[in-house]
C-alpha cells in the first residue's frame, strides 16, 4: 500500500499541513523539522500523489501526444523525444494514434480531453480544408501545439521542418551526383506532402531541367490499399515510363524502402541504375540491403521540443504568442546514392529546357509521414 503523506505527520507526530510546507520549503518550518521530514520521507519512501496535486491547483500534469502512425519509427522517435521531455518536468504523457483518419483523430482528442489532461501535441490527420477541429479547441482554451505538419491559418506554436527545403535538398542531391531524370514519389494527402512535390520542382528548375509530369506519382492511400503496397506499384509505374529514371526523390523513408525493393525486384541495380532517396532518416536506414540515403529530421529533438513548447505554454497560462520553430535539416548519404565515379561523370551534362509542371499527376494508391 502507497505511503501517505497522514503516515508521515503519523510517524513524526506533527499535522499533514507541517509536512506538506517542509517538503515545499516554506518559511514557517524551521530547518530542524523540514530535515526529519526528508529524513523519514526517505525513510518511508514516500512519493507525492501528483496527480492530486495538480489538481489542487487546476491541472492533470498530464498531457496528450497524438500522431497519425505509431508504427512508423519515425512518430515512434518523435514519441521517445515527448516522453523524455514531459518526464522531466514530471509530467505524464497519453498517447493516441489516429491511423492517418482524421475522424479517428477527433475521437483520441475527445477521449484524452476527457481524461482532463493539461495540453495536446497534435500531429494530425487533418485536411487543410477543414480546421474545425483545431477552431474547437481554441474555443475551449485548451493549449495545443502542431508537431510536423503545419496549418498555416491556425495560429498556434508549431514545430518541424520546411518542407520545400527538403525536396530541394534531396532533389539537389540526386542532381549532384548525375542523375538527369530525376522523378518523385509524392503523398499529397499528407499535409508535408505538397511543401515536398513544390521543394523537388524548385530543384529542378534552378538546374534548368525539366519536370516530366509521368516522373511524378502521387501515392495517396485509397481504399484498403496498404501504404507498402502502394509505394511498390509507384516505383514500378516509375520503372515502366520512359525515360525511365535515374533518380527517385521519395516522400518518406518507408516509401522509399519499397521503391529500393521494387528496383532490386526487376534487376536493377540502387545506386548504379536509379539512386534512391527518402526523408526521416529512420532508424533502421542504415541496416538495409542498400542502406538507404536520407533527409534526416532529427524526430527525437522535434518531439521534444515540441513537448517543452507546450509546457510553457500550459504554465503561462496561455499568454506565450504562437511561433513557428523550424528543426534543422540534414542530407545523410548511405549507399542508395553513393554511385562509381565514372558513372557520374559519364551522366553530367545535357540540360534540357525549363518546363514547370504542377498539374497532370499520375495516382497510385496510399502513404505516410
Amino acid at each position: 500500500m502507497p505511503v501517505r503523506l497522514r503516515d508521515v505527520a503519523n510517524r513524526l507526530g506533527i499535522s499533514t499541513a507541517a509536512v506538506c510546507k517542509a517538503l515545499k520549503g516554506h518559511k514557517d518550518i524551521s530547518e530542524a523539522t523540514r530535515q526529519r521530514v526528508l529524513e523519514c520521507v526517505r525513510e518511508l519512501n514516500y512519493q507525492p500523489n501528483l496527480l492530486a496535486r495538480g489538481l489542487s491547483v487546476g491541472r492533470s500534469k498530464a498531457i496528450g501526444l497524438v500522431i497519425p502512425e505509431l508504427m512508423h519509427s519515425f512518430f515512434a522517435e518523435i514519441a521517445h523525444g515527448v516522453t523524455r521531455q514531459v518526464q522531466s518536468k514530471q509530467y505524464t504523457l497519453l498517447l493516441a494514434d489516429s491511423e492517418e483518419n482524421p475522424e479517428a483523430e477527433r475521437q483520441a482528442v475527445e477521449l484524452l480531453l476527457a481524461r482532463r489532461v493539461d495540453g495536446l501535441v497534435i500531429a494530425s490527420a487533418q485536411s487543410q480544408n477543414d480546421l474545425s477541429l483545431f477552431e474547437e479547441l481554441q474555443r475551449r482554451e485548451v493549449p495545443f501545439v502542431l508537431l510536423d505538419r503545419r496549418y498555416p491559418a491556425i495560429k498556434a506554436p508549431f514545430v518541424g521542418i520546411d518542407n520545400l527545403t527538403l525536396g530541394r535538398l534531396a532533389t539537389e542531391h540526386l542532381l549532384k551526383i548525375g542523375c538527369r531524370h530525376v522523378a518523385h514519389i509524392s503523398c499529397l494527402s499528407i499535409a508535408t506532402g505538397p511543401g515536398r512535390l513544390e521543394g523537388y520542382l524548385h530543384a529542378l528548375e534552378a538546374h534548368d531541367g525539366k519536370a516530366n509530369p509521368r516522373l511524378i506519382v502521387d501515392t495517396t492511400r485509397a481504399g484498403t490499399e496498404s501504404v507498402d503496397v502502394a509505394a511498390y506499384q509507384a516505383m514500378r509505374q516509375l520503372l515502366s515510363s520512359r525515360p525511365r529514371p535515374d533518380g527517385v526523390f521519395c516522400f518518406n523513408d518507408p516509401i522509399a524502402v519499397n521503391a529500393i525493393k521494387a528496383a532490386l525486384d526487376v534487376g536493377l541495380r540502387v545506386p548504379q541504375d536509379v539512386a534512391v532517396v527518402g526523408a526521416g532518416n529512420v532508424h533502421y536506414s542504415d541496416l538495409l540491403r542498400v542502406p538507404l540515403t536520407t533527409v534526416d529530421q532529427s524526430p527525437a529533438a522535434m518531439g521534444a521540443k515540441a513537448a517543452e513548447i507546450l509546457l510553457q505554454l500550459i504554465e503561462s497560462e496561455g499568454s506565450l504568442r504562437p511561433a513557428d520553430i523550424f528543426i534543422p535539416l540534414n542530407l545523410v548519404e548511405r549507399e542508395s546514392t553513393r554511385r562509381p565515379r565514372r558513372i557520374c561523370e559519364r551522366e553530367k551534362g545535357g540540360s534540357p529546357a525549363r518546363r514547370s509542371v504542377r498539374s497532370g499527376l499520375s495516382k497510385a494508391g496510399g502513404s505516410g509521414t
